[in-house]
């Protein structure tokens, strides 16, 4: 089995022992450094990333594989790049960029295969007479017309 299966392998073998992490980004590069970027439905602790790597490590002969390998999670500053990732983030707030190149900063209140719900207020002028007032507005966006999508920390 060549380098680039084996570690495929080995990482799907370990995700699949644990159901509430997936896999964000696996690169390999020439010089046999891979990263692997995982993540999980409650989170990604650092006992999630040891356990990752030593799946992967403990079962490839140095031998005959010279690599360096690093597990990470995806980490708060990363966008969305997964259906599961908007369902797991489902009451927080989103930096979401647009295929139009609209900006919103909006609470995701559901997530579907297709679409993310995003709800939030805005201040727009008045209907009848002078002056702004608050509104709320919801949009289904479909995934396909998100250029990228962050969560915004508060504290």
């Amino acid at each position: 089995m060549m380098f680039k299966e084996k570690i495929n392998q080995l990482l799907q073998d370990a995700l699949l022992e644990r159901p509430s992490l997936f896999l964000i980004d696996l690169k390999i590069s020439e010089d046999s450094k891979v990263n692997v970027i995982i993540d999980g439905d409650n989170g990604v602790n650092l006992q999630d990333c040891i356990d990752i790597s030593r799946a992967i490590e403990n079962n490839m002969d140095r031998e005959e594989f010279d690599f360096s390998l690093e597990v990470a999670s995806a980490g708060v500053s990363r966008p969305l790049q997964m259906v599961r990732q908007y369902k797991k983030n489902i009451g927080r707030k989103l930096k979401v960029v647009t295929t139009t190149a609209d900006v919103i900063e909006a609470e995701i209140t559901a997530a579907t295969e297709e679409a993310v719900t995003l709800e939030w207020k805005a201040r727009e002028p008045k209907k009848v007479g002078k002056g702004k007032e608050t509104v709320e507005k919801k949009l289904v966006l479909p995934y396909t017309d998100i250029k990228e999508a962050t969560v915004i920390i508060s504290f």
